[in-house]
């Protein structure tokens, strides 16, 4: 099966959708429209840099441009994390706590599937480094960043009752367990729906585009399962590290309640 390839002509079709859908929550007055078609066109010369990145980082295919290319990913992931949490850390420990996050439980699982899974010689090459590495670091943000909101929020809002566990002599852990325990469920729900539906209800997105591409179907569920079982290791062990470095940094060391600590 040979790929058909797209040009100008057929993503213009696809864009015109968009347009409509904006023009018709302008009508509604959703004010959405300027944010749908922002977001559309920044998505567009986003994709089509990382193209052409892509193309170049293929073909020198070196360990130090794939390393700076997955640091810039987390860094740039580290940001959107920031941006999704309504009362964050003050300070740098806002940006760092999702880039430790992400950065061990992302980096450190991609690294182990390229070199003990599909063991690719050598195994930083990045036809599957970067994208193995992209789709783990976009669930796992999602989760992190679900996750310290939920965290965050739910400490600001149970003050009182916080500082009363204290008082009663609890520690900073035993009082924020059940804070905690909401927080990484909270971050997790979106994995577990993804996994539950897979297949039945959705077809995800990288065996869709192998079988658009030409690769058997069954070999494409098979890339998919493994993608699956990555995205929800990543995305659980990265939450709960970021949950519990965030849950500590909420308290000094005499374990007092520090919510001066959030911006």
């Amino acid at each position: 099966m040979t790929l058909i390839e797209l040009g100008p002509r057929e993503l213009g079709i696809a864009a015109l959708g968009v347009l409509l859908l904006g023009l018709a929550q302008a009508a509604m007055g959703l004010g959405l429209t300027r944010s749908l078609w922002w977001s559309s066109l920044r998505m567009t010369a986003q994709l089509l840099l990382v193209g052409v990145l892509l193309k170049s980082l293929f073909e020198a295919a070196t360990l130090g441009w794939v390393l700076l290319m997955a640091l810039v990913m987390v860094s740039l992931a580290g940001l959107e994390i920031i941006h999704r949490q309504k009362r964050r850390l003050s300070g740098a420990w806002s940006y760092l706590l999702g880039v430790i996050a992400m950065g061990a439980s992302a980096l450190t699982l991609a690294g182990l599937t390229l070199g003990l899974i599909l063991q690719t010689e050598p195994w930083y090459t990045p036809q599957y480094a970067i994208p193995l590495l992209g789709m783990i670091l976009g669930n796992t943000m999602t989760g992190i960043g679900v996750a310290l909101n939920q965290l965050t929020q739910n400490a600001w809002q149970q003050q009182a009752a916080l500082e009363g566990r204290l008082m009663l002599g609890l520690s900073y852990r035993e009082a924020t367990l059940e804070l905690r325990r909401e927080a990484i469920r909270s971050g997790m729900i979106p994995v577990i729906n993804m996994l539950a539906v897979a297949g039945v209800v959705s077809l995800p997105g990288m065996m869709t585009g192998q079988i658009l591409s030409g690769t058997p179907p069954l070999e494409a569920v098979k890339y998919q399962i493994l993608i699956m079982f990555l995205v929800a290791t990543g995305t659980g062990f990265g939450t709960l590290l970021a949950v519990s470095l965030a849950s500590r940094r909420l308290f000094d060391t005499r374990e007092r309640l520090r919510l001066d600590r959030l911006a």
